[in-house]
């Protein structure tokens, strides 16, 4: 078998749970990344510098690699590489979806352009440009609505509009976000502005083998997600949700990765009900972010990492059905902007009934920013529980127990 190639950003959580995972499965890997210092951590001769942003120069670089070390697959982790990740195995003739599946997963306007021909409930929507006056599109736009940058994730740059003034303040917001260094090159030249979709929001983690959709959980998200930002906090798994409900919202998501194009490997999906119908939100040809997968377990306790390197490699999959007990994880918000310079109650958090483990990934010391402009967590609280409601309790719990000793951004280093 060849060489397994991790593609791994700079700001991914999550290297080292995929790297265990490969390791258990006893596969010869290598890492690819854009940046030195994610590199310098492996084994030389195990890494590879890689270009995320130039797709031609990037199959270059994976194709020259390959010359020296044959590759059996390529897994990105994270958004970031997905693109060069189909499009260096498109080039190679590994398995993949199609550049252009992923390219409409990466573009809020092309995913919102795919599915509204597909026959499913879709908002309206319209992209406006960054260089232009906000008032006219404004004074067209159905309220309540939500502007949006073309590809940024995990909520950045998400900002609810309830009237034109609102509008403008949002779209003057995103335009300064979209010109950071840290916002890329792509799509930072529009926004992108849809109607407010209400109801209770989930997310559907999935492995698609062959355009057959196969469910690994359903997740709810029980705290309200109305806006103005939308900073996701908790998910439980199973769920809730009336059967038929939770019927209606795989077939609609089978549905819309089918519009995509979509059809090889893990796609993470979350989605709007309300009395209209299941809602496609967001699409994504990759799985869970941060470090939610850690909730996940399958079969004889087997992680999502493993189950997506199993496919990736063409290995067997023993099962996929998740282990009985109900899960949750929250990502830890951030309360305000400064510099964190204290943690405590850790102990006390970790103490709680049904509470696995309290994770803080960012360091004490650096800065930490809230929505919109941010797009990192404090951390994760992961639980375990009889029910998902139980879970629910223990992460809220934990999560009252901490403190977090910020400075604010004003008085850094005064």
């Amino acid at each position: 078998m060849g060489r397994l190639l991790l593609l791994v950003p700079t700001t991914s959580y999550r290297v080292g749970d995929f790297l265990d995972a490969a390791h258990r499965l006893g596969v010869d890997v290598a890492v690819g990344s854009n940046r030195r210092q994610v590199l310098e951590q492996y084994a030389k001769g195990k890494t590879v510098t890689l270009d995320f942003t130039d797709l031609e120069k990037g199959v270059a670089q994976i194709r020259a690699y390959a010359r020296e070390y044959p590759l059996h697959a390529i897994v990105p982790v994270d958004d970031e590489p997905v693109p060069l990740a189909a499009e260096a195995s498109q080039a190679l003739g590994l398995p993949h979806n199609t550049p252009e599946s992923v390219a409409a997963t990466r573009d809020k306007y092309r995913l919102r352009t795919r599915l509204a021909n597909s026959g499913l409930p879709s908002p309206w929507f319209t992209v406006v440009s960054v260089d232009d006056d906000p008032a006219p599109a404004a004074g067209a736009a159905v309220y309540p609505c939500v502007l949006k940058p073309l590809a940024l994730s995990a909520g950045r740059g998400v900002i609810r509009a309830d009237d034109a003034a609102a509008f403008r303040a949002a779209f003057r917001r995103i335009a300064r976000i979209l010109k950071q260094p840290d916002a890329g090159t792509y799509g930072t030249d529009r926004i992108l502005v849809e109607e407010y979709i209400p109801g209770a929001e989930v997310a559907v983690e999935g492995l698609l083998r062959g355009g057959r959709l196969t469910v690994l959980a359903l997740f709810d998200k029980p705290d309200p997600l109305e806006g103005p930002f939308f900073e996701e906090t908790i998910y439980t798994t199973p769920s809730r949700l009336p059967a038929d409900e939770q019927r209606g919202i795989i077939a609609t998501t089978a549905k819309a990765l089918a519009a995509l194009g979509l059809r090889d490997g893990p796609v993470h999906a979350e989605l709007r009900i309300n009395d209209r119908g299941h809602w496609l939100v967001e699409a994504a040809a990759r799985s869970i972010g941060g470090l939610c997968a850690r909730v996940l377990r399958f079969g004889a306790g087997v992680r999502l990492e493993e189950i997506i390197l199993r496919h990736a490699l063409g290995l067997p999959i023993e099962s996929v059905e998740r282990e009985s007990r109900a899960a949750g994880v929250m990502m830890i918000p951030i309360p305000e902007a400064g510099i964190l310079r204290q943690v405590q109650g850790l102990a006390e958090a970790r103490a709680v009934p049904g509470i696995d483990d309290v994770t803080i990934t960012i360091p004490v010391g650096h800065p930490v920013v809230p929505p919109p402009e941010g797009y990192r967590y404090l951390g994760f609280i992961f639980a375990g529980a009889d029910d998902p409601a139980a879970a629910e309790a223990a992460l809220r719990e934990a999560h009252r127990r901490l403190r977090f000793d910020i400075e604010p951004a004003g008085e850094a280093g005064g």
